[in-house]
């Protein structure tokens, strides 16, 4: 199956909510690759590299997030995947 990307910006109440480690954890279960970091403004970026299937679950997922979170908006942009992610990590 042909690898996918989906770039994300989550907007919300989406900081201090353990979203980040939330997300590391799924996407790691799932064989998703990529990366997760708190933007200055409060938002969430995250990117999202494997099989459509597994990403897509991800980026499904960002619209709930964890218990705590309470996300108004999330943009997907979809982009040709690198390949060179490696595994998922927090990004500071």
């Amino acid at each position: 199956m042909e690898p996918v990307r989906a770039h994300v910006i989550i907007i919300g109440r989406v900081q201090g909510v353990s979203f980040r480690a939330y997300a590391r954890d799924r996407a790691r279960a799932a064989g998703v690759e990529g990366w997760i970091r708190n933007l200055e403004d409060g938002r969430v970026e995250a990117v999202f590299e494997g099989t459509r299937p597994a990403v897509q679950r991800m980026v499904s997922w960002c619209y709930s997030g964890p218990a705590l979170a309470a996300v108004e908006k999330v943009e997907v942009r979809w982009e040709a995947p690198s390949g060179k992610e490696g595994s998922f990590a927090i990004l500071w």
